[in-house]
């Protein structure tokens, strides 16, 4: 039976039964998050402030869907999508509000998530989730103007579950 409304159509409950394994690396963020956050601007400037994070099961239980909200400052959403061929994740990114959109790739570093890519211009990125434990997170936005030699801090925002 077709689902009745759009939102009956993206939601999911749980992952997958044929990849709920591998749904865990980034299921494990399910529910809403209220975050710290550090954003570095290119001229030295930083910005501060509070906003929210709400992970959720999509797609069948075969994609994770966030919405990361700094208000005044962002509002975007990823779309997390495991590819068994590659054993790694899709990342793909979309910020309306400042018409930024990135593709990665993500995976398991030990005990952290590291999704690298490259941005316009051939600058490299790297966005990872370090420290995790069920009800906190530290997530770092990083950028190479050197090839990937060295790596500087973009943004990092400190998340502590809400629900």
């Amino acid at each position: 039976m077709p689902a009745r409304s759009f939102l009956d159509a993206l939601q999911a409950s749980h992952p997958a039964p044929d990849r709920a394994d591998k749904m865990a690396l980034y299921g494990r963020f399910a529910g809403d998050w209220t975050m710290d956050a550090v954003v570095h601007a290119e001229d030295g400037a930083r910005h501060t402030g509070q906003g929210a994070i709400h992970f959720a099961f999509v797609l069948e239980g075969r994609a994770i869907q966030d919405v990361w909200i700094l208000p005044g400052f962002f509002y975007g959403t990823t779309l997390r999508v495991y590819d068994p061929g590659i054993d790694a994740w899709h990342i793909l990114w979309s910020d309306p509000l400042k018409q930024l959109y990135t593709r990665q790739i993500g995976r398991a570093e030990g005990s952290d998530i590291v999704q690298e890519g490259t941005a316009d211009g051939g600058i490299l990125m790297r966005w990872s989730f370090r420290g995790i434990t069920p009800v906190s997170f530290l997530w770092r936005g990083e950028r190479s103007l050197d090839g990937g030699a060295s790596f500087h801090l973009q943004a990092e925002f400190r998340a502590r579950r809400t629900s």
